[in-house]
């Protein structure tokens, strides 16, 4: 017990946690950017969007074994406990970079520091809030005058047929775009995922993965505002 008191209270142990926490948070933006993608398939043989089916088998998973919307709401608990211990531990990491300079830096080396790296505590903050104003916009509607429970389709074509919040989104997408570049390369880094044969494949892969979500998150929003999908 000891030991991982320790291992927790360490710098060491702060990045392990944050990576993990950054996995879990890496695996989740990849499923919840499928689950968006449903909207391309339009409605099924039975007259029902996809999307809303797929809303409506998220809410029901496991009932009646456990309650109605149950495995969803476990499941938003551990998401905002994974962005909890995430944020906890980057800002006690920032707090320690800090501490230990005892001077500022006159010259920046690209190397060490990409602007990925450089942006990682703006776009932190800028996903941080997004976060906020999207479960007030999608989940409980305080920010979506026209929302409607359980009408996924609908509520996400009236939203994104506003300009403004396209471009709320946009800046988002954006900000987790860069955000996932080097979260996912720093993970392999920080889980010592380090290997001569395959080191030279980490950027691009974080590279790729990155882009893959930008813009796999971003193909329904510009088809929604170009009115290539509408009610």
């Amino acid at each position: 017990m000891q030991r991982v008191v320790t291992l927790y209270r360490s710098t060491v142990g702060k990045k392990v946690l944050m990576a993990l926490s950054g996995i879990v948070l890496f695996g989740f933006v990849l499923v919840h950017m499928i689950g968006n993608l449903k909207i391309l398939q339009g409605m099924n043989d039975e007259g029902v969007y996809a999307m809303d089916a797929y809303g409506a088998f998220l809410r029901d998973i496991g009932y009646p074994l456990v309650p109605h919307e149950g495995v969803l709401w476990l499941t938003r608990l551990v998401l905002l406990a994974a962005i909890g211990i995430h944020i906890w531990a980057a800002v006690q990491l920032s707090s320690r970079s800090r501490a230990a300079r005892s001077v500022g830096y006159k010259k920046v080396d690209d190397q060490s520091f990409s602007f990925a790296s450089r942006t990682m505590r703006w776009g932190g903050i800028i996903l941080a809030l997004f976060i906020v104003y999207h479960i007030l916009h999608f989940t409980t509607g305080q920010a979506h005058p026209d929302f409607e429970h359980g009408a996924v389709f609908r509520n996400y074509v009236i939203a994104f047929q506003n300009p403004l919040v396209f471009g709320v989104y946009l800046l988002a997408q954006a900000a987790l775009c860069f955000h996932l570049y080097h979260g996912v390369w720093s993970v392999f880094q920080t889980l010592g995922a380090n290997h001569p044969r395959y080191n030279h494949l980490r950027r691009p892969f974080a590279v790729g993965y990155a882009l893959v979500v930008f813009v796999g998150f971003m193909i329904p929003p510009v088809l929604v505002l170009t009115g290539a999908i509408s009610l």
